[in-house]
């Protein structure tokens, strides 16, 4: 059995209407007791006959849910990463929901052939165009080239804007955390504006449209997410910068507290993700997402300041098995180690695989940023067409998601940050 040839050989089509709307019927009163999911339908895209594309804010790592179920009974054809075909657990569902599989980050062709197939014979297609799911809670800019395959494609795009889906399934944290999802769906795109506007201009009216912060959304609607006491746990790797000694790496979260090893600096969070400072001289930004944003700017700031910058650690490599489904909920298997490296001219691996010498570099302008395909304690990239999962020794992903977004962008990558923001 080749794996590959299983995920990469074959023309896809839209899913069979009776298992397709079977599943989703049954499925749906489940999902919307567990997250306590509400729709919004603005405009109605089950009222369409046409082929169309659903584009959402990657806000967790069920976000497929909030998608699929408010369009029953329309059967719509999912993009997942191309990695994900290799977990035994999602093997017969992406199967039979004939899902779309995609390298995230770089180009493929595969995956662009197969959404316009299926466009082409009136099916419909949901994307998520950031191709990740939140780090910290907002958007990141959808990936390069999102406006022109939109564009190409010249049917509607609906979207689905996912409130409270990080704060029920956060990055940091694996533990679901019952609060309320609002999903508001509407029309963001009629062809005729698809004609209207260049693909840059749909590129930057898709970072416009679909962002959401959803730590400054619960600041206005107050709702408290069941963390099981539990809100800090992981935190740190998250939040890895003190704002007030300005260490890295001395952060520890537990139960509801987040604290500095080093200067003693600490907050507790509840369970409306406020966070709390516990003495006058303590330093903490607002939210979680506007802490993850001052340790991007730090970063920036010492990466312009220090032309010169070079981050070296050791890590684990993980690949991913080519005839054999990894199980137990595994992202890869482990089967090298070696260094990871980076500076102004781009990343470097050098270790071992398969017990052999092996190395990898990644030029600035063609690597954005990592993607992490579960948590914030391993990233993944690809070389030469093959995915590999990096567990850094000092569970530091966030800071090197960082070092390769700003080294991109440093570079004159065309991957910049949001527009609208500035």
């Amino acid at each position: 059995m080749n794996i590959v040839n299983k995920v990469r050989g074959k023309n896809l089509k839209s899913p069979n209407k009776l298992f397709y709307c079977i599943l989703g019927y049954v499925m749906k009163p489940i999902l919307n007791h567990q997250y306590n999911v509400h729709y919004n339908y603005i405009t109605d895209p089950r009222k369409d006959d046409g082929p169309f594309i659903i584009v959402a804010n990657h806000a967790s790592r069920v976000d497929y849910l909030y998608t699929a179920f408010p369009m029953l009974p329309k059967t719509c054809n999912f993009v997942a990463g191309y990695n994900e075909f290799f977990r035994s657990h999602l093997h017969f569902i992406f199967s039979a929901a004939q899902v779309i599989s995609k390298k995230n980050f770089v180009t493929d062709v595969y995956a662009v052939k197969q959404i316009m197939n299926i466009i082409k014979k009136g099916g419909r297609v949901i994307l998520f165009p950031e191709g990740m799911s939140s780090i910290s809670g907002h958007n990141q800019p959808v990936a390069i080239g999102s406006g022109k395959l939109l564009k190409a494609l010249g049917v509607p795009v609906y979207s689905c804007i996912i409130k409270g889906g990080y704060l029920s399934n956060t990055k940091y944290c694996l533990d679901v955390r019952r609060g309320r999802v609002d999903v508001d769906i509407d029309l963001m795109f009629s062809k005729e504006d698809l004609e209207n506007h260049n693909a840059d201009e749909i590129q930057d009216l898709l970072n416009e449209k679909l962002y959401h912060d959803d730590f400054e959304w619960n600041k206005k609607e107050r709702i408290a997410f069941d963390t099981h006491g539990e809100v800090c746990k992981n935190l740190h790797q998250l939040l890895y910068y003190c704002p007030k000694c300005h260490h890295e790496f001395e952060m520890h979260g537990e139960k509801d507290k987040l604290y500095c090893k080093h200067c003693g600096n600490t907050v507790t969070i509840n369970d409306y993700y406020d966070i709390i400072k516990t003495s006058d001289d303590t330093v903490a930004p607002e939210t979680i997402s506007k802490w993850f944003d001052l340790e991007r700017e730090v970063t920036k700031k010492y990466l312009k300041e220090h032309p010169d910058y070079y981050f070296k650690e050791k890590a684990k490599l993980g690949v991913l098995p080519k005839n054999k489904y990894l199980t137990k909920q595994l992202t890869s298997k482990i089967d090298g180690e070696g260094y990871i490296s980076i500076s102004k001219d781009g990343f470097d691996f050098v270790g071992k695989k398969h017990g052999v010498d092996f190395s990898f570099h990644l030029d600035p302008l063609e690597f954005p940023t990592i993607g992490m395909v579960t948590d914030t304690s391993k990233f993944a990239v690809y070389y030469d067409g093959e995915f590999y999962e990096i567990l850094p020794e000092n569970k530091s992903t966030i800071k090197w998601l960082f070092l390769v977004e700003e080294t991109h962008r440093l570079n004159g990558g065309k991957w910049q940050d949001f527009k609208f923001k500035k």
